[in-house]
């Protein structure tokens, strides 16, 4: 037996003492994959809208309410169903509300118990013994484990009438209610795939990674609003300034101040001193008309948001000269200005500014912050380092995710992978030679891993952590997708033709069947239902754009989540569904709020389009964790075969 393989089944039989427990692991092992696969969510570019993807977790993206109605269409109104399925959302809030207008709670309880029962059995048939116990809430997990497991409600009815009435009896019952909720939400997405942007725009992204710790299967793809808050809480300076300026831009400082203690005075005291006769109303922020600031409040968040710019384009500046082999000398811009003319020079071309007012450029040196600008932003950047919400949350984010996934017959990634003119893939040389489709995406997530090890301040380290900005910002960043991100030319020049920003050429290509399949097989993936699941450039609904291109070989699951798009999608996102028969597309209308959700029932599914249904039940054994499971099994045979042959000593647990 080679060293490397007999040192791995040492390791395991550290778990697995001897032959019996080996044994009985395989049985169970083997077992479930003769099980039905679960369901697995897809979403993405949620940004920040916390109250609408706690929903879509509560309802289990539609799941829910069609297993209710699968198992009640015929007993119960769908008035009934939306109340049911309401209480199984929002348990605590919906009883409060009943509980006001129903006479009789005992028996109301003892129904309602009943039939979330059925419900809970229907939705845990998939999953071993083993997975149900893990998935059992703390509060009652005992009681409800006997009420779903082992006896047959139909068989043993006065038994579990026995238990519920007791547990009403005692007032109990909304207790056990809340515990069961929470254990039909668990069951009901056996996985979330989150494909990029969970930050910026909406107010609550740090709610958002909270809900997602404590789910028990998650992975994550970066997305650029991500990658560049991770950016900051690692100490990008200049991911850093991104982060500020974008919260100011729409208003929305929640997530930094209230999410995450994150001092914004240090800023506005700035602000206030050097930008306080500044005329100019570009740097108003940007909200919905039902959220207008008072006229103090637009004033100061004006003068904050102009700050933080003007020291962005510094600390990108010093970045990109810092960096020569990025390639993106041409956006060095505050060097090309001239103040006294109220021009710019860029390229060949001279363009004039709306705006001159600068009133901390230096002119020996454009790039160079001042003493003022470096003492806030080692104030801004310790206050980012020291968040400990902040730092556990992107290393979350960090830990069970990447810039892309291959799982199921799905490739997830965020943004692009980044296309020749003639729709071949392009080579990226950021000083490491020229990479390619997967080497590249490879090539990023090593990088990411050597930023977030924290081992030393060495120029390894230094060079990662420049590169969030490049996958924030950078012209063939993957998660980008764009030639430049023109925010200078946006805020200050009066033409509009140097601030449109060229996409990719992965757009000109992603309906082309050819060109998906080509990326596709870059990534392992041959089989006819292989598919990419994409995000980052909203669907247009309301101009007729369909999510499902090239032939059904990608799919955009961004329709609009933020409301922020909603205008543009015409819908509130899409979450992708994949089940033991295939894949549903779900459209979703605008969230109202979770108080109308409860009062009115009110649900967000409202159209499902069906992409490859299969009348055969997929089993565990036909995806990924199968083979995973098959590859343990295996393991697990060599072990007992080296504990007969006494290569490895067999232990007992007293041992």
């Amino acid at each position: 037996m080679k060293s490397n393989r007999l040192k791995y089944l040492t390791l395991l039989a550290e778990k697995y003492l001897n032959t019996q427990e080996a044994a009985k692991e395989i049985v169970l092992q083997s077992t479930s994959l003769n099980l039905t696969c679960g369901v697995e969510v897809f979403l993405s570019d949620i940004h920040g809208e916390h109250e609408a993807f706690q929903h879509v977790l509560r309802n289990g993206s539609g799941v829910i309410k069609s297993k209710v109605r699968e198992i009640y269409g015929s007993e119960l109104t769908e008035q009934e169903i939306n109340v049911l399925c309401s209480i199984i959302y929002y348990p605590t809030r919906k009883l409060r509300l009943i509980r006001e207008e129903q006479p009789d709670m005992a028996s109301y309880y003892l129904i309602l118990l009943l039939w979330m029962i059925r419900i809970a059995r229907q939705l845990g048939s998939i999953y071993s013994d083993r997975r149900v116990r893990r998935l059992l809430p703390d509060t009652y997990g005992d009681i409800i484990l006997e009420l779903v497991a082992g006896r047959a409600i139909g068989k043993d009815q006065d038994y579990h009438v026995h238990i519920l009435k007791s547990t009403i009896e005692i007032g109990q019952a909304d207790f056990l209610v809340k515990g069961l909720a929470t254990f039909i939400q668990r069951l009901a997405i056996h996985k979330i795939h989150i494909i990029g942007d969970l930050y910026d725009r909406g107010p609550g992204a740090d709610i958002i990674v909270d809900e997602l710790e404590k789910h028990h299967a998650v992975d994550f793809q970066w997305g650029n609003h991500d990658i560049v808050w991770m950016g900051a809480a690692r100490g990008s300076l200049a991911c850093m300034a991104s982060v500020l300026r974008l919260s100011l831009r729409y208003a929305n400082t929640d997530t930094l101040e209230k999410g995450y203690g994150i001092h914004l005075m240090p800023l506005a005291s700035f602000a206030i001193e050097h930008y306080k006769d500044d005329k100019s109303i570009v740097f108003d922020p940007k909200v919905a008309p039902t959220e207008l600031l008072n006229t103090s409040e637009q004033w100061l968040s004006r003068l904050m948001h102009k700050a933080i710019t003007m020291i962005e384009f510094k600390l990108e500046g010093q970045l990109i000269r810092r960096r020569p082999e990025f390639g993106i000398e041409h956006r060095l811009l505050l060097d090309k200005l001239n103040l006294q003319e109220g021009s710019i020079t860029i390229g060949d071309q001279v363009y004039q500014l709306k705006d001159t007012f600068m009133p901390t450029l230096r002119s020996d040196d454009p790039y160079a912050l001042t003493e003022e600008e470096e003492e806030l932003v080692s104030k801004l950047s310790a206050s980012f380092l020291k968040s400990d919400r902040l730092q556990r949350h992107t290393r979350f984010l960090f830990e069970h995710g990447g810039m892309y996934n291959v799982t199921n017959q799905n490739l997830l990634y965020h943004g692009c992978i980044p296309l020749q003119p003639d729709g071949s893939l392009r080579p990226v040389d950021l000083g490491a030679g020229p990479l390619k489709g997967r080497a590249l995406m490879d090539f990023f997530d090593r990088q990411m891993k050597i930023a977030f090890s924290g081992v030393d301040d060495s120029p390894e380290q230094g060079y990662a952590t420049d590169l969030f900005w490049y996958l924030w910002a950078g012209p063939l960043s993957p998660l980008f997708g764009k030639d430049k991100m023109a925010t200078f030319e946006r805020y200050f020049l009066k033409e509009e033709v140097p601030k449109r920003e060229k996409k990719d050429h992965y757009y000109d290509y992603r309906d082309d069947a050819k060109t998906c399949e080509m990326i596709l097989r870059e990534f392992g993936l041959e089989s006819k239902d292989c598919v990419i699941l994409n995000g980052h450039v909203p669907v247009s609904v309301k101009k007729g754009e369909s999510p499902v291109k090239a032939d059904g070989k990608l799919i955009v699951i961004d329709g609009g989540f933020s409301k922020a798009y909603q205008d543009k999608t015409g819908i509130a996102g899409y979450t992708l569904m994949q089940n033991a028969h295939g894949r549903q597309l779900i459209a979703h209308e605008p969230f109202e709020s979770t108080e109308k959700a409860i009062i009115e029932e009110k649900d967000i599914a409202f159209s499902t389009t069906v992409l490859n249904q299969s009348p055969v039940r997929k089993k565990v054994r036909d995806l990924d964790d199968g083979k995973a499971i098959q590859t343990r099994i295996k393991d697990l045979k060599a072990l007992i075969k080296a504990f007969n042959t006494g290569v490895i000593k067999e232990q007992s647990k007293a041992t």
